[in-house]
């Protein structure tokens, strides 16, 4: 909902109607706005993806890093985990229904990305 501003008599602005906090942008950004998250999401589109591959995928982000991130989507019920009975045993992260409602928006966070001049998108890891 955007937020509506009203000015009085004495021209003082003054918001009504104000999102109430968090509001629903800001709860999605606390969700997939984490660092390497969104990445991990897309990754996983295709189908279950073992820890170590993912973690190769993700170029940049430890291990550790990638991990935090799997167990606050997981948390959310955007992925989901399961223990593959192999030799050695090993682990397989899949993008749950709700996780892959979020993977339209964020192709069209990367088209949007890609679209950037290239003095914009420079900036963009500061």
């Amino acid at each position: 909902m955007n937020a509506q501003v009203e000015t009085d008599a004495r021209g003082r602005k003054a918001v009504v109607d104000a999102c109430e906090e968090p509001c629903a942008i800001e709860r999605g950004v606390r969700i997939l706005g984490g660092e390497w998250t969104g990445s991990i999401l897309w990754h996983l589109q295709d189908g279950p993806v073992r820890f170590n591959d993912l973690a190769r995928m993700v170029g940049g982000a430890s291990k550790k890093r990638v991990s935090e991130r799997l167990q606050h989507l997981e948390a959310h019920g955007l992925v989901s985990r399961a223990v593959v009975e192999t030799r050695p045993l090993g682990v397989e992260y899949s993008v749950t229904a709700l996780g892959a409602t979020a993977l339209g928006f964020l192709d069209g966070l990367r088209q949007w990305t890609e679209s950037l001049p290239e003095s914009a998108a420079a900036g963009a890891g500061s």
